[in-house]
């Protein structure tokens, strides 16, 4: 019987290894920045919240498979939320919507 050795990954690493090895990565990675802090604070207030994405979700009124792909849009560029979803997921987490800009 074949043991399972799962191989340890860290993407931050590879990330910040990749970015000073490559031009072309640093420079698609940088651009993705903004949608990447969105998503960092989406997914820190459903933890400070202690909820799941399915109890987010039901607070929310919507399926936990939309609210996965709400917080995956983020990164992917594919869709973006609009404010109102936004705020509805700060509602459902607890905390207040919030825009800024430095």
């Amino acid at each position: 019987m074949d043991k399972f050795n799962p191989v340890a990954f860290d993407p931050k690493a590879h990330a910040a290894n990749k970015r000073t090895t490559s031009a072309l990565f640093r420079e698609a990675y940088d651009a993705l920045d903004d949608e990447f802090a969105a998503l960092a604070v989406l997914l820190q207030a459903r933890k400070d919240a202690g909820m799941t994405q399915a109890e987010v979700a039901a607070k929310m009124g919507v399926s936990q498979p939309v609210l996965a792909r709400i917080e995956s849009s983020l990164g992917s560029r594919k869709h973006a939320p609009s404010l109102e979803t936004l705020r509805k997921y700060a509602m459902a987490c607890g905390k207040r919507l919030v825009i800024g800009m430095q």
